[in-house]
């Protein structure tokens, strides 16, 4: 029987071609938004995570309370016994300690005198470390735009746009004026050794980047750090396993009487980024579900019309004694032969769009300019696991339950209709 259906599919063209283009279209459409749902919102959450907030981060009690004026008079203390204690608790985290500071940077004559002034966000990183993976989490290789990275102590990278503010090129020398963990003074020049351009105004405003090393020098933080963040070896961000890293390691170091013990928070723990971890989740989900319902609805009556004109020959099987029952079986037979190929055809494809935009991306940096929110400049789908299946609930499933529906007609079949409607 299955091979006496196949043979009628193919040769009507009318009950195989354009059901099978309409699925097919449908869940290539379904599992394309979903991946670029997934992507797009994913992307903004790790952009945040790299250059902030990591996927967890570790700050002294007072200085989580005070995140925002970056108190490195509150920072951590002896960072490298724990970044072992980290290390062999957390074995799978990649730490980094990182210090975030502000000052003004000055900019000297041929002469020596200053020449302008600008303040800057500064941020050391271990840039210089042969096993860390900052530049590549900054993706300073693409980034930049004159000049080279930083190659040995004492060098800087500076924001292009402030460059071209201050008039500062690479291999001038710049003075960071700033305090020291202390509270005193701190005077500290620095070589540029390049220029950045982030996409992001509220990064390319004025950033200076230095090594982990030469921020500690130069504010006084030895064997210190503002804050060590982590990042998990997903590669993106699971929320559900930061909070228990973070509850398993805030119950170890419990302390209320010391503001200076480290405290342990999730990427959603941290500001606004809770919100919108909360806002990606949610929103994927709903977008996702919206989308599959509408290409249900949709294939749902394309099954319930493609069965509706065909009442007349169930008539003429009926006629030849054919049962109504094997008839409804029959039809939901085909139904489930055309969603699955349709349903295949389309998430071959939905993929392939999906790994063209994940791969090479979409540069929406022209829309970007003036954006104070820290988001990609480069639109990237993400293809995940539910890609591969969520195709099947409007492809199939919904082939099905609109043949079905128009297939409970079958039982109300009369023979003596179906000579009126042969003669019209």
């Amino acid at each position: 029987m299955i091979r006496f259906l196949l043979k009628g599919l193919l040769r009507d063209k009318s009950r195989s071609r354009l059901p099978i283009i309409v699925v097919a279209i449908g869940v290539m459409l379904t599992v394309f938004m979903h991946a670029y749902i997934t992507g797009f919102m994913g992307d903004t959450i790790e952009m945040n995570a790299n250059f902030a907030n990591g996927h967890v981060k570790i700050m002294t009690k007072a200085y989580a309370e005070n995140m925002d004026q970056m108190p490195n008079d509150l920072a951590l203390m002896e960072t490298d016994q724990l970044l072992e204690e980290l290390t062999s608790q957390f074995g799978s985290v990649d730490w980094a300690p990182r210090i975030r500071f502000g000052g003004l940077l000055d900019v000297p004559d041929e002469q020596g005198e200053t020449r302008s002034q600008g303040p800057v966000f500064g941020l050391g990183l271990n840039f210089l470390s042969g096993d860390s993976r900052e530049a590549e989490r900054l993706n300073i290789d693409h980034v930049l735009v004159r000049g080279q990275r930083l190659t040995q102590p004492g060098e800087a990278l500076i924001s292009e746009l402030f460059s071209q503010k201050m008039h500062i090129n690479p291999g001038d020398t710049v003075t960071l004026i700033g305090s020291t963990m202390n509270g005193s003074m701190a005077f500290y020049n620095f070589t540029v050794a390049g220029t950045l351009s982030f996409g992001s105004e509220a990064l390319d405003r004025g950033a200076l980047l230095v090594d982990l090393e030469d921020a500690r020098f130069a504010l006084d933080m030895q064997d210190a750090a503002g804050e060590i963040i982590g990042f998990q070896s997903e590669g993106y961000y699971n929320d559900a396993t930061a909070l228990a890293m973070s509850e398993r390691f805030n119950q170890k170091h419990a302390n209320a009487d010391d503001e200076f013990a480290p405290v342990m928070k999730s990427l959603s723990q941290q500001g606004s980024m809770g919100l919108y971890v909360s806002m990606a989740k949610y929103w994927s989900v709903y977008i996702s579900l919206i989308f599959v319902l509408t290409m249900g609805l949709v294939l749902w009556n394309a099954g319930l019309l493609g069965s509706l004109r065909r009442y007349g020959e169930f008539g003429v099987r009926l006629a030849m004694g054919e049962a109504k029952d094997h008839v409804f079986i029959t039809l939901i037979y085909e139904a489930m032969a055309i969603g699955m190929i349709g349903t295949i055809i389309g998430t071959a494809f939905g993929l392939l769009f999906a790994w063209l935009l994940q791969t090479y991306g979409l540069n929406i940096s022209g829309m970007m300019e003036g954006a104070s929110l820290m988001m990609p400049s480069t639109i990237r789908a993400r293809i995940t696991a539910e890609s591969y299946y969520l195709g099947f609930i409007p492809g199939l499933l919904s082939t099905v339950a609109g043949t079905m529906l128009a297939g409970i007609g079958i039982y109300r079949r009369q023979t003596s209709q179906l000579f009126k409607e042969l003669e019209t």
